[in-house]
């Protein structure tokens, strides 16, 4: 998504940074979050991060302290699954938490475009990401189902009303996300996106 520069009339946006939480759950995939976290590290939003550590056993946790993106490092000392997420939102201090896998991070720029369209539309609950795969960056097979979605739109929002999303790929507002609950704990891991989006529409 291009931005455009604010015109000198128009009032200053706070920093991406004061904003937006990049939130990561991870599981003894400790090369794997690093390199998430190299990525995130390099963003020019600067995002604070919180990684949730679900009781790995390979010194994830201790290599992420160490790593100079500064992530937080939660340990709830069991596997929580998707409930890791819960609890990155709930210590979170910025009003809208994006959230990433041990696997996936965010294009530049991208978190901050994400701050404004949400400070842009208060009603809005939940933004979901375009998401490219691969060295190629080839498109997500379900960004084209997302936006095809069959649902009525509505002027209020800026984008397709959706009932579904990739976890790895959205951006929440914080109030909201806690007031839906969420992530369900009957839904572990996998297919936890779908409780969610119902309890938020």
């Amino acid at each position: 998504m291009h931005q455009q520069a604010p015109t000198p009339a128009a009032p200053a946006r706070a920093p991406a940074a004061g904003r937006i939480t990049v939130a990561v759950i991870t599981r003894n995939r400790r090369a794997s979050v690093l390199r998430t976290l190299d990525r995130l590290a390099e963003l020019p939003e600067r995002p604070p991060v919180i990684v949730v550590d679900n009781d790995s056993d390979d010194a994830t946790a201790a290599a992420v302290l160490d790593h100079p993106a500064g992530a937080r490092v939660l340990t709830p000392g069991r596997n929580t699954g998707a409930l890791g997420r819960n609890l990155a939102v709930r210590h979170a201090t910025t009003p809208y938490v994006a959230f990433s896998d041990d696997d996936s991070w965010w294009a530049p720029g991208a978190l901050a475009a994400a701050a404004d369209v949400l400070d842009t539309h208060p009603r809005l609950g939940l933004l979901a990401a375009r998401t490219l795969v691969g060295p190629d960056a080839a498109e997500d097979p379900l960004n084209s189902v997302l936006a095809a979605s069959p649902l009525p739109p509505d002027p209020g929002l800026p984008g397709p009303p959706v009932l579904g999303f990739l976890a790895c790929a959205s951006v929440v507002r914080r109030r909201a996300f806690l007031d839906a609950g969420g992530y369900h704990p009957v839904l572990f891991f996998g297919g936890e996106e779908t409780l969610l989006a119902y309890d938020l529409a």
